[in-house]
Formats: C-alpha cells, structure tokens, sequence
C-alpha cells in the first residue's frame, strides 16, 4: 500500500488549500514544495539583511476573492488569518488635485467626484449597481466547475444543462451586458459611462493589474471586473485587504490548517517528474532520485512546467500539448518593495502622518493615455518611460510588519517588455525602478529622499524564482480565449488532466487569479468526486 493517498506539487496557497481539504475528507496528502519555504508568490520576507525586522509582501499584496466558505471550512481566522480592510484608492496629481474612490460610501464618492464631474457622480451609483448586477453573476460561476463545452459524453451534457438552468433568468439585457464585458476594453467601457479623465483612470487600475495589455485592448472590461467581484468579509463589494503580517501569513494559516486535518508538508522537495504507468499517475520522482508513490496527484504549478518537463510529452494527446505550449502567460510586470523612513508627503494631501489616503491603494495612474502609452513602450521592446503603478503601504494599518517610524510599500509596476523573462536585466530594472520612484516624486516630494531600502523584482527572477512563467501572476493570462471552460485547455478546465489521477490546481484554471484559492479548492472537490466513485464501483 502507497504510504500516501495524494500528494499536491506545489506549495502556493492553491497546493495547501487543496491539501487542507484532501487531508479534512481523510486522504493521507502530502505537499511537495521546491523551494525552501510555502506560499510561492503569496510570500512575507525580509529581503534586506542589513535590516531583518523590515518585512515586505515580496509579490502579491492584497487579499480578495477569497469565498468566506474555504475561510469557515479551513477554520483560517483560528490558524492566524487576520485582514484589515484597505481604504480608498486614491490617485493624486503633480498639480495638487486629487481623488480618492471608495468601496462602501456612496457619498463621499459622490462629494471626490463632483470636483471633477456633476455627470460622473451621479453615474457612480448606477455604475456600482451595474457591477453588482455582474458580480451576482460572476461570483457563482467562479465556484462552479466548468463542463467540458462541446463533449457528447452524458455527464459532460448533464454538466451543460445544469450552468444553463441556473442562468435561465438571466434576460437579453444581462447576457449583452456580459458580451460586452468579455469583449471591450477598459477604456471603451468607460468612455461609455464618464467623461472624467480623472475618474476613468481610477477605475481602470483593475482593467490592466498583471496584464499584458494596455487599457484599450479587447477584454481588459473582464480583468476590471474579476477583480471588483470580490470582498474580504466585509460585505463590500470590490474592496481589498492587508493581510495582519503579509501575504505569507495568509499561506502560513492555510498551511497550519492542513497540517491539523493532518497533511504533512515537506520543503526543499523539488518534483523532477510526475510517474505514470498505462496512462495513470502513480507517483513522483524527486530531484535526486526519491519516489514518492500514491494514486492521486495534484499539480498546483505552471501547467507549462507540469505538462512540457514534468511528464513525457508521449504520455499526453498532441492537441492537448499544442493548447500548452500556445498557453499565453506574458506580463511585463516589475515588482517594488521599498522601506521609508516617513509616510508620503502628498502636494495634493500633505502631511507624514498616517491618514486616510495611506491606508488603501496609491496609484500612478494620472490617465488612460498615460497607462496605454506605458504599455506600448513595453511593447516596442523597451521599459516604460512613465509607468504605471498601483501601490499601497501595508504598515499603516498592520504594524507588524516594520519598527516604529518606518513604512514599506509595495508598487506593482507595470510595463516591461515580456521578454525580460528570458534574462535578468539588471541595469535596466534599476533604471525603470528609478523612473517609478521619480514619477511618485513628483506627486509626494520627500518619496525619494524617504526610501531606506528597495528591491526590484522583475519577470526573469519571477519566471526562475517562483516559476512564474513570463512573469505572469496568473499563470496564464485573463484574456476571453483563456476562460471558463478554455481555461488552460479545451475538454480539461475541469481540474482533471489527459492522465488518469492527475489534477491541476494551478491559478491557471478556472477561478484562478488572486489569492483566493478557488482552484485548489475545486481541484480537491473534484478528485474526491471520483475517489468516490472508484471506491462505489470496487464495492462487492
């Protein structure tokens, strides 16, 4: 008898999550991670030596998305999960104005945007309930397994009936509206509803976070609203929280969790590829030559990784590895931590004590043509020479993570030609870097002179590092091709694989992007499906 009935490659926040729920139903589960510690891109570290009492969230940042049900179900508030609600996003300008935006007050949305729009504030709320109205749709689907679209099995066609009978209310207007959203652009969309620069360019952000597209391509209307669906218990929706002690302490609960319902967790177990016999996963092999043996097997990596080096690529249908290697996971985004001896002194809000603008997201992001044009430079081969940025500084509200009197901030930056993460170019990150750092400059005068400590992570450490191909956080780009029953492949986005016992888990299938865990979740729920079917059909 196998020592193990699943191991989980992978040990991000989706690898523990599908474990924690394996090792609940009673599966003796094992989580293989590489590197030297859990979480993968959900990570807390203090990456300067000089001072290890600074702690940064190294790549992801925020938390939403996250079903409250995996939260009860995993018990995560007992094993340590803490969110503190983030407050508005705000966006100042060289020239001293500014606008926040926020996710629970209608009013005071309706008081920062009228300085630029009476039209625009009187179309926030018919836009929030807009979004809600897709968000009611949204938000179930992401908990649904997509049927395999297309397929004449009967299960398959049972599967297609059931998604059309819950959305038979839909109506004509909704189903356009969702077209709509699937199909525009962000800048498009909002050109249908405001005329404020200012006001478009702050609800854009969502539009472009993580994508290799700029604000006017086809489908970045869906990337806004997958990231405005969400809450982090609050009952809000769209809003966004700082996890009490980082990104990595979100990882850690999930991983305490798991190992409570009894799954054991090893590190520095980098999987060299995945057994299988008759075309059944049976196991792994390990760097090294250790094989560890069980008949179930979740994959909660790249499916590149899995599919291309971890498996015989004879083991597995030719058009399904042809829909891998064309899998689209390009990004261009760089990341940047920095420490600061003082909080941002705003020419629009000034003062470096901690206030309401501090405490939600701090963007770069002064229009649409601003953000298109970064793009475009990244897309002509070259960093941007005015990127964009959405940023935020965790330490105002969580002080757990610096001393007294200092800050980190975390800026997610975009664009850098995606092909930055076939190497590491050093000198030219520092130099985008620098141009980042010098734009919040012009906004907030004593940023530069504040910075104590910075690091600058872009696509090539991302790709070799946390094995983030393309530097893509998603593992797999948002776009209307790679969705739903496409995502990552047609006839498989129901997190099972062309091989028998094998199951993804990644953030590149369906439900994927954000830490929310959804796909682990699913993965589990799938595999337990047939565990028990298999167990049924053995019965005397």
């Amino acid at each position: 008898m196998e020592p193990y009935n699943a191991i989980v490659v992978g040990g991000g926040h989706n690898g523990l999550v599908a474990a924690a729920y394996l090792a609940r139903a009673g599966a003796r589960t094992v989580v293989l991670e590489a590197r030297h510690k859990t979480g993968g891109a959900a990570a807390t570290d203090a990456p300067w030596p000089e001072a290890p009492d600074i702690h940064v969230t190294t790549l992801s940042y925020v938390m939403s998305l996250m079903p409250p049900s995996i939260l009860r179900d995993l018990n995560l508030e007992r094993h340590g999960y803490k969110v503190h609600p983030m407050g508005p996003y705000y966006q100042a300008w060289p020239d001293g104005r500014s606008l926040k935006l926020y996710a629970d007050d209608a009013r005071r949305n309706f008081e920062e945007v009228s300085k630029f729009s009476t039209k625009d504030a009187e179309a926030m709320p018919k836009w929030d309930a807009w979004l809600q109205g897709l968000a009611d749709v949204l938000g179930p689907l992401l908990m649904q397994t997509p049927p395999n679209l297309g397929s004449t099995r009967w299960s398959d066609l049972l599967g297609e009936v059931r998604l059309a009978w819950r959305h038979r209310g839909l109506g004509v207007r909704t189903v356009g509206d969702i077209t709509r959203l699937m199909t525009m652009s962000i800048s498009d969309l909002l050109n249908d509803w405001f005329e404020s620069i200012e006001v478009k360019s702050a609800i854009a952000i969502n539009g472009v976070i993580g994508t290799w597209a700029g604000p006017d391509e086809p489908g970045t209307a869906y990337v806004m609203a997958h990231h405005s669906i969400g809450d982090v218990g609050d009952g809000h929706l769209g809003n966004w929280g700082f996890p009490e002690g980082g990104m990595g302490a979100v990882a850690d609960a999930i991983r305490s969790s798991a190992e409570s319902f009894g799954a054991e967790v090893r590190t520095g177990a980098r999987v060299d590829r995945i057994i299988t016999q008759s075309g059944r996963a049976q196991g792994v092999a390990l760097e090294g030559g250790e094989e560890v043996r069980a008949p179930y097997v979740v994959t909660a990596i790249h499916p590149k990784i899995t599919f291309l080096r971890q498996i015989d690529r004879r083991e597995l249908p030719e058009d399904f590895v042809q829909d891998i290697e064309r899998w689209k996971t390009r990004s261009g985004v760089v990341k940047i931590n920095v420490a600061l001896a003082e909080l941002p002194d705003f020419i629009a809000d000034p003062g470096t004590t901690p206030q309401e603008h501090h405490t939600g997201s701090v963007e770069l992001a002064l229009s649409l043509e601003h953000m298109e044009q970064a793009f475009q430079d990244a897309k002509a081969g070259r960093g941007s020479e005015r990127p964009f940025s959405d940023g935020c500084i965790p330490s105002v509200l969580d002080r757990t993570l610096a001393p007294e009197g200092v800050h980190v901030m975390a800026l997610f930056t975009q664009w850098v030609p995606h092909e930055w993460a076939a190497a590491p170019r050093r000198e030219e990150l520092e130099a985008y870097a620098d141009r980042v750092i010098d734009a919040y400059t012009e906004l907030a005068p004593n940023f530069k002179g504040s910075i104590m400590h910075r690091q600058v992570i872009g696509p090539f450490e991302m790709e070799h590092e946390y094995g983030l191909i393309g530097g893509n956080i998603f593992r797999g780009e948002l776009s209307a091709e790679q969705l739903f029953h496409m995502r990552p492949a047609p006839g498989y986005a129901d997190y099972r694989t062309p091989i028998a016992g094998l199951y993804q888990a990644s953030s590149a299938t369906h439900g994927g992007g954000g830490v929310c865990g959804i796909p682990g979740h699913h993965a589990a729920r799938e595999l337990l499906k047939d565990r028990k079917r298999a167990r049924w059909r053995r019965r005397p």
